[in-house]
């Protein structure tokens, strides 16, 4: 439930229209909601702009099953992150709207389409290896209430394919960027533009990329002033970032 839904509960109440019985009944589970196998974090979208998402691994489907049911309850956007088929099909009983993206195993509810801000967040991946990740950082952007797009398999090992398309890239205002191997992409395309570029590190490569340590490490040391890193495979992370970056000179949803 975020702010706008609060005010319009008290008008109700107000008006007539709800009894201050049944609106304490909605607001009850705020701050948070003990499952006892969890605690949902309802005030999130208060303090943050955003719910709380629900990272899979770990979980067993009933677990995540419930978890979603009591969330759509307060929130109209629902995300589940590095989920699996069998907990898509657990979440599709209490959403038969969710829908689950198969390369990054994320499962999303979307039923507040409000677009929060208006600069665009583009997600460039540097190899089609690299598209999991990146479409995780996608879907999770979009969820928060930003316009995507995407640009695929534009690697340095050709980056004649990235050159030709200069305009996207200028036009964007925050940059999603996503390699593994040795991770010289985000430098490449810094060095391109005036907006920040949050690089990921991808667990893809050879043996001596260590599962991304490699690209990690090269993305820390980018000689381009205007990136920052996160962890290792963490494109919600990014997207989570880019979109507060976004929001940055918009009003607080």
């Amino acid at each position: 439930m975020n702010k706008q839904q609060i005010l319009q509960l008290f008008e109700a109440v107000q008006k007539g229209k709800l009894t201050p019985e049944a609106a304490a009944e909605r607001l009850q589970h705020l701050p948070d909601e003990d499952l006892g196998f969890a605690k949902i974090d309802h005030h999130r979208v208060l303090r943050q702009g955003m719910p709380e998402t629900v990272y899979a691994p770990g979980k067993t489907p009933e677990q995540v099953e419930e978890i979603v049911r009591r969330m759509l309850r307060h929130s109209p956007n629902v995300l589940v992150t590095r989920a699996t088929r069998v907990m898509a099909a657990r979440v599709k009983r209490v959403a038969k709207d969710a829908q689950f993206h198969t390369l990054s195993g994320s499962i999303a509810i979307r039923r507040d389409t409000t677009q929060y801000a208006r600069g665009a967040i583009l997600v460039v991946s540097a190899g089609t290896s690299d598209i999991p990740v990146a479409e995780e950082a996608v879907v999770a952007a979009e969820l928060m209430g930003n316009p995507v797009s995407h640009l695929y398999d534009v690697g340095v090992a050709g980056i004649h394919r990235l050159m030709t398309r200069r305009e996207e890239l200028s036009k964007a205002r925050v940059i999603i960027c996503v390699a593994g191997m040795e991770g010289a992409l985000p430098s490449v395309v810094a060095g391109l533009v005036a907006a920040p570029v949050i690089a990921v590190p991808t667990s893809v490569g050879y043996g001596a990329s260590f599962k991304g340590v490699t690209a990690l490490l090269a993305m820390l040391n980018s000689c381009a002033s205007n990136v920052a890193v996160v962890n290792i495979d963490n494109g919600f992370g990014a997207a989570c970032f880019a979109t507060m970056v976004n929001r940055c000179s918009e009003p607080r949803p």
